[in-house]
């Protein structure tokens, strides 16, 4: 079979599948209870699965991790055509005419030598356009309230810097970040939970501001510090064990010994 057809027969069985597990007579009761929202916490863990499959390069995992996610997208889409509202087919044709249009160095007149050119200069332009189409009130109203807060913050600041309100500079936004730590510092001694409490929240925001200004992803910086957290950890655990301890069986300082030999030795590997 030609893989164009493969391609269309095993998406053509997928959304079968599903519409049989939704079909009121005979099909599936759990399938059957959900909608959007039950089943959107289900979408965003299956894209973060995706995601991890990706970091650590688990391809057999990440071929799973996408039909898991892809198996979301068409639940959805089903959904939608048992209310009437869109098909499967509308989600597909809808993105294939939104990749056309913002890629007009592929399909229209406009060149683009690097993918920074394209990122920063081609996509943005077109999404501003379609931003005007739709007559939006802010130029955050296309920022989804779904994403994960760091993640959230950091494009709220794209936005933002998009249409002029951003430092030149990272430098400005070091002093910014200095500025809300003093002012955590103050709240702190003032034991003031309230202010303590949106103080923190200052401070990240500003430190994923300086980090933005520096061309750091800050969502994913802090997914590998967890990763290297993590592996520290485990190995602190390792030796511990081997000297027939737990963690409650030392002391902060023995604690604290080991986790930079843990650090040393990942240096030197």
């Amino acid at each position: 079979m030609p893989r164009d057809l493969e391609h269309l027969s095993a998406v053509s069985d997928l959304l079968a599948l599903m519409a049989r597990l939704r079909d009121p007579v005979g099909g599936c009761p759990w399938d059957i209870e959900q909608d959007f929202r039950s089943i959107a916490p289900h979408t965003i863990e299956e894209a973060y699965e995706v995601a991890d499959a990706v970091e650590r390069g688990d391809m057999e995992d990440l071929k799973d991790e996408l039909g898991d996610l892809l198996l979301q997208i068409v639940f959805h889409a089903q959904m939608a055509t048992e209310e009437g509202m869109f098909t499967f087919a509308d989600v597909a044709r809808h993105v294939t005419d939104k990749m056309i249009h913002r890629h007009p160095h592929v399909f229209g007149n406009e060149t683009a030598t690097t993918g920074a050119e394209v990122l920063n200069t081609i996509w943005e332009a077109q999404k501003d356009k379609e931003k005007k189409r739709a007559e939006s009130d802010s130029a955050l109203d296309d920022v989804t309230r779904a994403l994960p807060a760091m993640m959230r913050a950091q494009k709220l600041q794209k936005r933002a810097a998009r249409v002029g309100f951003s430092w030149p500079d990272p430098a400005g936004a070091e002093e910014k970040l200095a500025e809300e730590l003093a002012e955590l510092e103050v709240a702190v001694v003032r034991q003031d939970e309230a202010n303590i409490h949106e103080e923190v929240g200052d401070a990240l925001f500003a430190l994923i501001g300086y980090g933005r200004m520096l061309g750091v992803d800050c969502e994913t910086a802090l997914r590998d510090c967890n990763r290297k957290f993590e592996r520290r950890f485990k190995g602190l655990e390792r030796e511990l064990k081997s000297q027939n301890k737990t963690i409650r069986d030392a002391s902060l300082d023995q604690l604290l010994r080991i986790w930079t030999a843990q650090k040393e030795i990942e240096k030197a590997g």
